[in-house]
């Protein structure tokens, strides 16, 4: 029998041939298949990482927008305080040019107060020369009572101490204590006993004390002492007049104010309005006080006061006091009160009447 020639394209050559493309079919599909596996995920990664920037520049954005209104807002209050500052300036342009025409005026005062006492003194080498008698208590007038200074000191005061009816308004509220407020509240929580002890206090009654005493002996007088009320010193005198050639009256009325503990806010509203009270009405009037009012009419809502508010109070309180009446004014010290001086400089310029800040010593 005829031997079957060999071919290399036989089947078994051929099986072998698609085995292998198989495999390698089979290779490329499972190197294809994580090469997408992995390319989807740094796709992912990717995508999360736009996601998370697109959330970012929202953000940016409303911060954005946050910053343009602080912005805003910061451009308008520098306006504002540029606006404020502006207008402290001024105020305080005026308040030197009225300070310095306030100095200008006490100058002048004084250099016509120099020239008075100039007149007088010639005046009195005149009556000397020709021989005059000279009265044994020239100083004493017709005052009340006689009232040393220290050192028998004498003052030329320039308070108006006449008139026919005269309303003296002494100040006992709690800054009458001391002339700081940390004293003012540390003497507030003291006893009775060293209240009526502290200083500015015993100085307030020897100030009260000289001016009842250098009233003329004909005038007719009341003593009022008044915190956030006034009341008069002598219990059950309101609304009339006490005689000042009375000592029994005097006494009492000096009296019943060293028995006034100082304490509470300062109304003038209430004081002022005494004038109106008395009938008739006085014709002078002598304020012994250390500051503006903490209140009006009423008790305030807060528990602070400002300086304007305190000045918008002694304005209500002055436009209540009756016209005509001169108002003569002994300020004294307390710091943190930088209108007051200023103040009742004006009421005694108004009024006619005259402003007094002692020395210490006085009187």
């Amino acid at each position: 029998m005829k031997r079957r020639s060999v071919s290399p394209f036989s089947m078994s050559f051929l099986d072998i041939m698609f085995c292998g493309f198989g495999a390698v079919v089979l290779l490329v599909l499972i190197l294809n298949t994580d090469t997408v596996r992995a390319r989807n995920a740094v796709f992912a990664d990717l995508r999360s990482e736009v996601v998370r920037l697109e959330q970012e520049v929202i953000v940016g954005r409303e911060q954005l927008v946050t910053a343009r209104n602080s912005v805003e807002s910061a451009d308008s209050e520098l306006v504002t305080t540029r606006g404020e500052a502006e207008r402290i300036i001024e105020t305080i342009r005026k308040l030197e040019i009225e300070v310095a025409r306030m100095e200008n005026e006490t100058l002048a005062s004084q250099q016509h107060v120099n020239e008075l006492a100039t007149d007088l003194k010639s005046l009195d080498e005149e009556r000397q020369r020709l021989g005059a008698p000279q009265p044994a208590d020239r100083d004493s007038g017709t005052r009340v009572r006689k009232v040393r200074g220290e050192g028998d000191r004498q003052y030329l005061t320039g308070l108006k101490m006449g008139g026919k009816r005269v309303l003296i308004l002494v100040d006992v509220s709690a800054s009458m204590l001391d002339e700081t407020i940390i004293n003012v509240v540390r003497r507030r929580n003291m006893d009775t006993a060293s209240k009526r002890s502290a200083p500015k206090w015993r100085r307030a009654l020897k100030t009260a004390d000289w001016l009842v005493s250098n009233l003329p002996s004909t005038a007719r007088f009341q003593l009022y002492a008044f915190n956030t009320r006034a009341s008069a010193a002598v219990a059950g005198t309101e609304g009339t007049w006490l005689q000042a050639a009375s000592r029994k009256q005097v006494d009492s009325a000096i009296s019943g104010l060293r028995q006034t503990v100082p304490g509470g806010g300062t109304s003038l509203h209430h004081a002022l309005a005494v004038a109106g009270k008395l009938s008739p009405r006085p014709d002078n009037i002598l304020l012994v006080t250390d500051g503006l009012p903490t209140q009006g009419r009423g008790k305030p809502r807060g528990t602070t006061v400002s300086a304007d508010e305190r000045l918008k109070h002694f304005q209500g309180a002055v436009r209540t006091l009756p016209s005509g009446i001169p108002v003569n004014t002994v300020l004294l010290p307390m710091e943190g009160d930088a209108y007051a001086a200023a103040a009742f400089w004006k009421l005694a310029l108004d009024t006619r009447g005259s402003f007094l800040t002692p020395a210490r010593d006085w009187p």
